[in-house]
Order: structure tokens, then sequence, then C-alpha cells
């Protein structure tokens, strides 16, 4: 999943694509280098960094002059809000997935939006307070289970949802980091796990470094990732991290 953020202030590319010719660009680029699914964003949520909330009308006009011409590339196109309008529009448009950073808990409609287009949706952990004394595994877990309530009471089918652990969201880099390495516990759902970790701030935590040096740590993060058993990786540096998953893939078939 290549990431596109039609955003003028997300934390680590924020302004680079907020034109339309440069956001249809980037798609280009993220397709050719192996990107199967675009994941477009028009709300930065910028973990740590105190992101300003934007209007639905706002989003929107990011949204409009970009949409239809990215869904036209062919590729499955996810919109990333956390605002039911918004994915609802996207939906309408052509985009195929939802992308709902607060799991279907802080929209009230969003469930039932995402239930009415018949969309897969991810679901993705998080918290409104970063707590260093959790349990940071039970917590995702609590929350994924209180998650598929709502999908089902929705009437999501439960094969229509993807668990994303939030890396960086809610949480402390050290509970970050061990999402990451404890990722099989949360393989008893049965679901499909996806987990973005690119440029993430846990990142710097180990190695100083700003978001644009960590290519390294994220491709770090997401091999071991896929060896968790995550089976979709959200990433800004899409022809890289292709190039890491696939040599990883073809040497751990020889063992």
């Amino acid at each position: 999943m290549g990431i596109l953020n039609v955003t003028p202030d997300s934390f680590s590319d924020g302004g680079r694509f907020d034109a339309p010719e440069r956001a249809l660009d980037q798609a280009r680029r993220m397709i050719a280098a192996g990107a199967d699914i675009i994941d477009i964003g028009a709300e930065s949520t910028r973990p740590y960094t105190g992101a300003q909330p934007v209007s639905a009308e706002e989003e929107l006009a990011r949204l409009r002059p970009v949409l239809a011409d990215i869904v036209a590339l062919g590729v499955p196109v996810s919109i990333d809000s956390m605002k039911a309008d918004i994915v609802r529009f996207a939906l309408e448009q052509g985009a195929c997935l939802a992308n709902d950073v607060w799991g279907l808990q802080r929209d009230p409609v969003m469930a039932a939006i995402v239930a009415t287009h018949g969309a897969p949706v991810i679901v993705m952990h998080n918290r409104a307070q970063v707590d260093p004394a959790i349990d940071i595994m039970r917590d995702i877990s609590d929350f994924f289970a209180r998650t598929l309530v709502i999908a089902s009471r929705a009437g999501i089918p439960e094969g229509n949802i993807v668990l994303d652990p939030g890396i960086g969201f809610g949480k402390t880099p050290q509970q970050s980091m061990t999402a990451l390495a404890r990722l099989t516990e949360l393989t008893h759902f049965g679901l499909p796990i996806l987990v973005g970790a690119s440029r993430k701030r846990f990142i710097n935590s180990v190695v100083p470094s700003n978001p644009s040096e960590r290519l390294g740590g994220s491709i770090a993060a997401h091999l071991i990732a896929a060896q968790g058993g995550a089976t979709i990786i959200r990433a800004h540096d899409v022809a890289e991290t292709v190039q890491a998953l696939r040599v990883a893939s073809a040497i751990e078939a020889l063992r």
C-alpha cells in the first residue's frame, strides 16, 4: 500500500503532493514501483505533533481535484479518513477500501457507511492519550474486540475487516516497537493485518533521525512485521520496500 498524502502538513511529506498533478504523478510512480493499493488521505493525523483538524469541506476540497483521476489509474484506492462523510464521497467516486484511524469508534455512522457500500475496512488501534503503564497488546486486542462488535452490529462481514495495530498512534515509541515485536499475538483474530511503520517516530528513538532519514528503520520494521504475520505493508518508499520484501520472501522460501 503506497501512501499518498494530499495535505500541506503531514509529518513526513506534507505539501509535496497537495497539487493534483503532483499527486497523480506520485500515484503513477508508486504503481510502477509495485504498489498494489494507493491510500489517499486529505487530513493529516500526524502522530505526536498535534495535527490541526480540518473541516469535512476542506478535506473534500483537497480530494475532489485528484480522486477520480487516481481511481482511473486502475489500482485499488483506499480512502484514509476518520470522517464518514469523506469515506462516503470517496467510495461513491470509486475508492474501494476505507481506512479509519479510529477503528469505527470515533464517527458514529462510519460503520454504517462502510456496510452500506459493502466495502472492506482497515480498522486501526488508537488512543486519545498515551499511557506508558498499560499492557499495549492487551489494549490493542480489547480495542479490536470492541470494533468487531460495532462492525457486526452494522452488518460489516468479518471477512471485510483488516486490523492495523496503529504504529505510532497513542503509543510510546517502546509500545510501538512492542506491537511490532508481538504482532503474532493478533493473528488469533483470524483477520488480515496491516502495518504502517513508515518513517514513524519510534525509529528516531533508536537512531536519531528526521522523517526523511528513516528509510532503513522503516524497512527493518516492515520486514519484521511481514515475518510476524502482516499481509499489507503501508509505506511511503514503495520501490525500496517492495524490493526488501521480495528479497526477504525469496530467501525465506529456501529455508
